[in-house]
């Protein structure tokens, strides 16, 4: 009688059908930077114009980025106000802390409002919430901050993920995966805000890693509700996570390093990254595919980390991607260079509303199935299966 009882419960606690995306919201600093000018107003602010050399490097850095613009919290006004953070290695932690820690929850709160409009119910119906964020710690975390700007219930269930990087995009879409297939009736709100004042610094010539951290990260914060089992006529899916899966890339240790220090977050690249990616991504998609009897790289739609240039090139190049594969990869790059973990959730969020005003489904292409790949910190990789719900 136990034993029944125990199952009862069990299967009374558990969803009974997949995790489903419900709502996607996104959110920037009003303050946008033109990257074709962005050298300029680099190496002044940073009052290093007399690094003449160096600035040409930066600025081929920056042409061959592919972004046209990014978004800043980071203001001309507020670097003047605060020089120590202008140059390479001076302390500049408290500053940045006191910036970070009301920006980047507040951030979060615009994406969500977004995302809970959309989803058109009531924020109290709320149960779990997943915070990510690379700006920045705190205690209380921004995952009680935007509870509290929100008015979410006292009862929310948090989770506060820091210093995770690139990659936890994917890292959180797979917790919540977990939350709401595991829990009847969840709905688990997550956010990934990611604000560059931790690592904003001037130039060196010793730290050119740290150069290209410059040219290439932007602010932005997302926010998506995830929940099983949609209530027909009153919620919308637009994609369900099928199947999870995270990895550490084989001789990948220390290709990506960050570490937060007196001077901030400083960021260092060790190894040929695009290569290590490229080398190992088709082991994860033989993996997370082969169950579904999916071998054609192709007949996926495409929503990858926009780490680089580099990185969607040789990714391109090594499964012989369609060029239009990456197309929306490519445009949240242009359009915001590289927010990190954000970064996947604005690109689902341009695939569907670009195709839903061509009136093509929620993937332009008509597809059913598709693949979401975080790359960051570790070399950790994140595999998501999606699946199109209104195709």
């Amino acid at each position: 009688m136990v034993s029944t009882s125990l199952e009862a419960i069990r299967k009374a606690q558990r969803a009974d059908g997949p995790a489903t995306i419900l709502a996607i919201g996104t959110a920037v600093p009003p303050n946008a930077v033109d990257q074709s000018t962005y050298p300029d107003y680099y190496f002044r602010i940073t009052n290093s114009e007399h690094q003449v050399e160096l600035k040409e490097k930066f600025r081929r850095m920056c042409e061959k980025s592919m972004i046209k613009k990014r978004h800043m919290y980071l203001t001309e006004e507020i670097l003047k106000e605060n020089p120590s953070m202008c140059a390479y290695m001076a302390p500049s932690l408290d500053a940045r802390q006191d910036m970070v820690v009301v920006e980047v929850p507040r951030l979060g709160k615009e994406a969500a409002t977004r995302a809970i409009k959309e989803w058109g119910q009531p924020k109290s119906k709320i149960t779990h919430l997943v915070f990510c964020t690379t700006s920045g710690v705190d205690m209380p975390g921004a995952d009680y901050q935007l509870a509290k700007l929100l008015g979410l219930r006292p009862s929310v269930k948090r989770l506060m993920m820091y210093q995770q990087g690139c990659f936890a995009g994917g890292t959180v879409l797979r917790l919540a995966k977990d939350l709401a297939e595991n829990n009847r009736g969840a709905r688990v709100l997550v956010i990934c805000s990611e604000v560059t004042a931790v690592t904003f610094r001037g130039p060196s010539e010793s730290h050119l890693d740290s150069l290209v951290g410059q040219a290439l990260f932007g602010d932005g914060a997302s926010a998506l509700v995830v929940g099983a089992d949609p209530v027909e006529g009153v919620e919308r899916p637009i994609f369900q996570v099928v199947s999870a899966a995270q990895t550490i890339l084989p001789d990948s240790h220390g290709a990506i390093d960050g570490h937060l220090r007196e001077v901030g977050l400083t960021f260092h690249l060790l190894k040929d990254v695009p290569g290590l990616i490229s080398k190992n991504i088709d082991k994860s998609l033989v993996e997370a595919f082969e169950p579904l009897g999916i071998s054609d790289w192709n007949s996926l739609f495409w929503i990858a980390h926009p780490g680089g240039p580099a990185i969607l090139d040789q990714v391109e190049d090594k499964l012989r991607l369609q060029s239009e594969k990456l197309g929306a990869t490519r445009r949240v790059l242009s359009e915001y260079g590289n927010m990190s973990s954000a970064c996947v959730h604005f690109i689902l969020d341009e695939m569907r509303k670009r195709s839903a005003e061509e009136g093509r489904g929620t993937t332009g292409e008509g597809l059913e199935w598709g693949v979401l790949f975080g790359f960051g910190p570790g070399l950790t990789v994140e595999t998501l299966v999606l699946h199109s719900v209104a195709i």
